[in-house]
């Protein structure tokens, strides 16, 4: 929904003006220690000065002194406007393309290079995020920086001690991340002892870049290829069942709307992603998303025949609560089976699914019906050992060096419950 800003405010009984002027502040630094708390309370207020607006009984909440979130002390009805950013304040990746010119563009070349041109939006808010701590207090968003969260659980955080303990699937999305923090690492350095345009203390410093890239990839969303950062609209948390709705008018301002009737003391949240697969978010944000209805069925070795079939890892799912599992799971391992024993029934199969022929398609499956199900059963018994071995790994790490375990042992767990339900359906089949 894009409704202007002007009728927002005028929704809201507010007058305002968008003008986004600061006044600098004495120079200093944004402590990025684990031992730090968020300053959540004086963003807010910043916030507030600077033309943000929200809906009456609107609070920042938290359980635990570390995540915030919004939260309503009133009533909200479907359709009413819940917070309003006005456009200067908030980052994009066009902005920071036209405010850092050159300097930016020698940097994008190396993603390029790496083959990440699809990253580039979200480089350039990361550049700008890195620009701004560099400025410390005098940068116009210190009190947004300032209220951001020290440590993440991202994959891009995580160390190779991590993926190690995490079942392949988990393990890859983990890693991908880590490289890409380690391409824009390498990107923000075009030149041997340079770090355009930051100084050695920023450029060199991997907690600094490690942050500001966490930063940049668990606050932004991406319309339309254009990522945006709007401070306190960038507090919500996922969920799968979402009561407002986050949209971008014409002039660039940050829309927030309610999309369904919200009572008092209700949380409001959005969707980070699809809600079917709590892995993708896992590696993504470094939380686990236990409303997640399934989980992908680890079929890591059958890529090549789920692609082949035009299926994602969001097709090939085990059920969590009934143990079921999706039709796709069976058509990857009937395929495989077929390729590796009658070519020619295999491409009959793979035309059948192509073409939507259930008749053919349902007609093979239930054929091949014992082959399927033992090479299932070989696969979760198997994926269930492994679960229990890499859980004992993890829980040999000291938690200090190690910070990451807790989240690790808590997606297996909600994996191998999916998994021991699976059996326990296959076991009596």
């Amino acid at each position: 929904m894009r409704v202007s800003s002007r009728l927002l405010l005028s929704a809201c009984g507010i007058t305002a003006t968008l003008a986004f002027s600061f006044k600098p502040t004495p120079y200093g630094s944004i402590n990025l220690s684990s031992s730090v708390d968020r300053d959540v309370y004086t963003m807010a207020d910043w916030a507030s000065a600077y033309g943000v607006q929200q809906v009456e009984g609107l609070q920042l909440t938290s359980y635990d002194g570390k995540d915030y979130f919004p939260m309503t002390q009133s009533d909200i009805p479907q359709g009413s406007p819940v917070m309003f950013i006005p456009s200067d304040l908030i980052f994009t990746s066009s902005k920071a393309q036209q405010e850092f010119g050159d300097s930016l563009y020698t940097c994008e070349q190396k993603l390029i290079g790496a083959g990440l041109e699809d990253k580039l939006p979200l480089f350039r808010v990361f550049f700008k995020i890195l620009s701004e701590f560099q400025m410390g207090e005098n940068s116009p968003w210190y009190s947004w920086l300032n209220s951001l969260p020290r440590i993440y659980n991202t994959g891009a955080s995580m160390t190779y001690a991590c993926f190690d303990c995490l079942p392949p699937y988990a393990a890859y999305c983990a890693f991908s991340e880590r490289q890409n923090f380690v391409n824009f690492q390498k990107a923000v350095r075009p030149l041997p002892n340079q770090y355009a345009p930051f100084s050695d203390e920023v450029g060199d410093n991997v907690t600094v870049l490690k942050w500001a890239y966490n930063v940049a990839l668990t606050r932004s969303i991406e319309v339309d290829g254009e990522r945006f950062i709007a401070p306190l609209a960038d507090m919500f948390n996922h969920a799968a069942q979402t009561n407002v709705e986050i949209s971008y008018d014409g002039e660039g301002n940050c829309n927030v709307y309610a999309t369904s009737d919200i009572p008092a003391g209700s949380e409001l949240s959005v969707s980070y992603g699809d809600p079917t697969d709590p892995t993708p978010l896992f590696a993504k944000y470094g939380f686990l998303d236990e409303s997640s209805p399934g989980t992908f069925c680890k079929l890591m070795k059958h890529r090549t025949e789920m692609e082949d079939m035009g299926y994602t890892f969001g097709n090939l799912l085990f059920y969590r609560d009934s143990g079921e599992v999706s039709p796709e799971v069976y058509d990857v391992i009937l395929y495989q089976i077929l390729k590796e024993n009658d070519p020619s029934q295999a491409q009959e199969f793979y035309q059948s699914v192509m073409n939507g022929d259930e008749q053919t398609k349902n007609s093979y499956v239930e054929n091949y019906w014992s082959y399927i199900k033992e090479e299932l059963q070989k696969h979760v018994d198997g994926t269930l050992r492994d679960l229990d071995k890499w859980s004992s790994k993890a829980s040999s790490y000291d938690i200090n060096t190690h910070p990451r375990v807790p989240l690790i042992l808590q997606h297996n767990s909600f994996v191998k419950e999916t998994f021991t339900r699976v059996k326990n359906n296959l076991d009596y089949m």
